[in-house]
């Protein structure tokens, strides 16, 4: 009789929709080797959070999150909460033996990401950092074709993510704002997802070069009278201060030798979720657009010299063919930004029950947040800063 394994959920706003959708579908489209009980989901607000119970599927609902990290009841702590509280949470979860999935990034700095990994480890539980872009069958499909030397020697990673919610002026002072409480702005928000995918496609970040700019200092403080705090919240007439970066980008080496070239912007007008990465070797290129994202573009060298060019590849077929797709529709119907959350919480359940760790870990959180680190470093010396003297 397979297990099962109960879930608690810290957070129930945007990560919190798009998880509980994960927890829900996983077991209706992919054979985990346990049952997945979603039991309790946590939020301050006693009243929004007894909403997102009903609304989203779970069977309890809880304002101290201490509540859910002790019981004896939850397996699973899934933390979606602002990042000035991921470290508290996930060492606390550890310690009472839970297993954790927790968003991204994984800390504020780099000694709380390493005492949450210290904690997991002592712990022995099941830890994974949401990086869910890694789980786009188109992303995975050329990390398997990487990995099998179609580009041979790797030249370059060039990387942007964009968007534009922040070009009004009027958007309020909401907690990603806030250095105190998410660590910083773009950078951390949308370059970290950036940063995980050039380490799990091309390889370690050697050193970094960057700059970090916020183009709007001042905004409404948020209007106690909204229920919102995310990106749709409302202001009020008194301004604070806007302490994170607007935008960032940086140039770098990785350990092997290809060059680096990543952005994140809030302000890239007419980009809502903008992804777009390249990948040039010496044998063949790969490019993929977010807004496409079932589509992975290949340029082969070898082909004959009169038929070259890049060619689609629809990342859509099962049988084994594509990562993940085995599981959804048949071939060419398109999949979106909500599966990428069920495939990580599939590998997760099963990585629970084998006892066998998943990528990312909170090690690979600890090495994102090393580079986050160096990029500021270096943002605010103006020079080359090495990863590896980040500690």
């Amino acid at each position: 009789m397979a297990k099962t394994l109960r879930v608690g959920m810290i957070g129930y706003r945007f990560m919190g929709k798009a998880h509980s959708n994960a927890w829900r579908q996983a077991p209706r489209f992919f054979p985990l080797k346990a049952h997945v009980e979603m039991h309790t989901i946590c939020g301050r607000d006693a009243a929004g959070v007894q909403q997102a119970r009903v609304q989203l599927g779970w069977q309890h609902a809880s304002h101290d999150w201490r509540d859910v990290v002790e019981s004896p009841l939850i397996d699973i702590v899934d933390i979606n909460t602002p990042n000035d509280s991921h470290a508290e949470i996930a060492i606390a979860a550890a310690q009472n033996g839970k297993h954790v999935l927790c968003e991204k990034p994984l800390a504020l700095t780099v000694k709380q990401a390493e005492q949450m990994l210290a904690a997991a480890q002592k712990a022995k539980i099941i830890h994974m950092v949401c990086h869910n872009y890694r789980r786009i069958p188109a992303i995975a499909q050329a990390k398997k074709m990487i990995t099998e030397g179609a580009l041979g020697r790797i030249f370059h990673f060039r990387a942007r993510y964009a968007q534009d919610w922040l070009v009004d002026p009027e958007v309020p002072l909401i907690w990603r704002l806030q250095k105190g409480v998410s660590g910083s702005g773009a950078h951390g928000d949308i370059n970290a997802h950036i940063i995980d995918l050039g380490r799990y496609l091309v390889g370690e970040f050697q050193e970094v070069c960057g700059m970090m700019h916020t183009f709007v200092n001042e905004r409404p403080l948020l209007d106690d009278s909204s229920k919102g705090s995310g990106l749709t919240a409302k202001g009020a007439r008194k301004m604070g201060k806007v302490t994170v970066d607007d935008a960032a980008m940086f140039i770098g080496r990785f350990e092997n030798g290809a060059l680096a070239n990543l952005e994140a912007t809030r302000y890239g007008l007419g980009r809502k979720n903008h992804i777009e990465i390249e990948i040039n070797g010496s044998k063949g290129s790969l490019f993929f657009d977010f807004e496409d994202m079932n589509r992975l573009k290949f340029y082969n060298n070898e082909d004959a010299k009169d038929r070259q060019g890049f060619r689609d590849i629809l990342v859509t077929q099962g049988g084994g063919v594509h990562p993940y797709f085995g599981n959804w529709w048949p071939i060419g119907h398109i999949i979106g930004y909500e599966h990428t959350f069920i495939h990580t919480v599939v590998d997760f359940v099963n990585a629970c029950v084998d006892g066998k760790l998943t990528q990312p870990t909170f090690e690979e959180g600890v090495k994102n947040q090393r580079v986050l680190e160096a990029v500021e470093t270096s943002a605010k010396s103006g020079k080359w800063v090495k990863v590896s003297s980040i500690k």
